[in-house]
């Protein structure tokens, strides 16, 4: 039976203005990300999601409480839906890490697969476990409708690994995730489709 996953990233964070990788780091929400983190509520209760679940870290539990106590749902958290951690790059900008290591940012601008920054998680590895995960969470909800919360680039790879798109792709793709944007895809067993993309939480189902 087909499973809807609504996929939605966290909503705007201290980090944003800045363009800051967060990644593995516990970033808080700004006041607008928790006006966001309303409006997807609003979202998820026109919706009508049987389940709601999110990562571990706080922007994403934060962005997801609203939409459980909205529907009257637990909300439940799966480890393997954080963030990708981003090694070198953690808690700083393209900017920065340029003007310290010019050759990290231009690898990965080339490519973000093999050229990875150093000391992160292998993207490949994160869309892995991001598509395990969703396909374990459609497996728990055959037949229904369900709110995930999670992560700018962990969203894109897992995309990626579930429609059969290239990772090495995923920047140009799926250029980025609006915060508390909505991107939606139907599981049935081992086949995904994608039926809407990044729309604001705003516009409702």
């Amino acid at each position: 039976m087909v499973t809807r996953l609504l996929l939605a990233r966290h909503g705007q964070t201290e980090w944003h203005a800045e363009n800051r990788y967060a990644g593995s780091s516990d970033v808080a929400l700004t006041e607008e990300g928790l006006r966001q983190a309303d409006e997807l509520a609003g979202f998820a209760a026109a919706a009508g999601p049987t389940a709601v679940f999110c990562s571990p870290q706080s922007r994403a539990r934060r962005t997801a409480e609203p939409s459980a106590e909205a529907l009257f749902l637990p909300l439940r958290v799966v480890d393997e839906l954080r963030e990708v951690h981003f090694g070198l790059m953690e808690g700083r900008t393209r900017d920065e890490l340029a003007a310290t290591d010019p050759d990290a940012v231009t690898r990965f601008l080339a490519d973000p697969v093999t050229g990875a920054f150093p000391g992160s998680e292998p993207p490949a590895d994160a869309a892995a476990r991001g598509a395990k995960a969703l396909r374990g969470i459609a497996a728990e909800a055959p037949g229904e409708t369900v709110l995930v919360v999670a992560h700018n680039t962990l969203i894109r790879l897992t995309l990626c690994a579930l429609l059969g798109i290239p990772v090495e792709t995923y920047r140009t793709v799926f250029p980025r995730l609006d915060n508390a944007a909505v991107t939606e895809i139907a599981i049935d067993g081992a086949r995904t489709g994608l039926l809407r993309l990044n729309q604001p939480a705003r516009t409702r189902y």
